[in-house]
């Protein structure tokens, strides 16, 4: 999962779906795996809307339409514009695991509930808060050309959509912010410091 963040861009997987909580995003039975398989959290990743009881894809769920039944790829699916309130509910970091697993790299809505977005971040997935009204022209271009691009621009702060040429700037933390660019989860910050902080203590 890590993997070094610069400018990502892709076309996008619409999910429309306000207040989408952590049970959505991975249901509570594979919470009990031991692995950390990111192919078996992401082939769980919006498991029980994405199939039915029997396991038969549900065909009107945006994930099993063309062309958003790619799995994402280079330039390709990488980016989900989701609803408001996106990841509410139980704090389980196995939603960010499964996020990340299914190979997006981007997650844009209006608001992220605290602890996912946290957990987002420490997977190497960028949340980007966004207004409304720019969520919505998103959604809106993205049902006229499901093709359409967006670009990512983490070192500028910024999301732009391709077909209108509207930007917006989102704010990020600085610390994971260096440590998206760098490809750094905190022990790997913690150990790329370690000259100073040993020299600190002798001080």
């Amino acid at each position: 999962m890590k993997k070094e963040f610069d400018i990502i861009q892709s076309s996008c997987i619409p999910i429309a779906i306000d207040n989408c909580n952590t049970d959505l995003i991975i249901p509570a039975r594979y919470l009990a795996s031991t692995t950390r398989d990111p192919q078996f959290f992401g082939e769980a990743f919006m498991h029980d809307l994405r199939f039915d009881a029997e396991g038969r894809p549900v065909a009107d769920f945006v994930m099993n339409r063309h062309p958003f039944e790619e799995a994402p790829h280079e330039g390709v699916n990488q980016i989900i514009v989701a609803g408001q309130n996106w990841g509410s509910g139980s704090s389980r970091e196995h939603a960010a695991w499964a996020i990340a697993g299914y190979g997006v790299r981007v997650v844009i809505s209006t608001s992220f509930a605290d602890i996912h977005r946290n957990n987002l971040l420490n997977c190497f997935v960028l949340p980007i808060e966004v207004t409304p009204e720019f969520q919505q022209e998103l959604f809106g271009t993205i049902d006229n050309n499901p093709r359409a691009q967006v670009r990512v621009d983490l070192p500028a702060q910024t999301v732009t959509n391709l077909t209108t040429g509207r930007s917006e700037h989102f704010n990020i933390n600085g610390y994971k912010k260096y440590c998206l660019m760098h490809g750094l989860d905190d022990i790997d910050f913690l150990l790329a410091t370690k000259d100073k902080i040993q020299a600190y203590e002798r001080g």
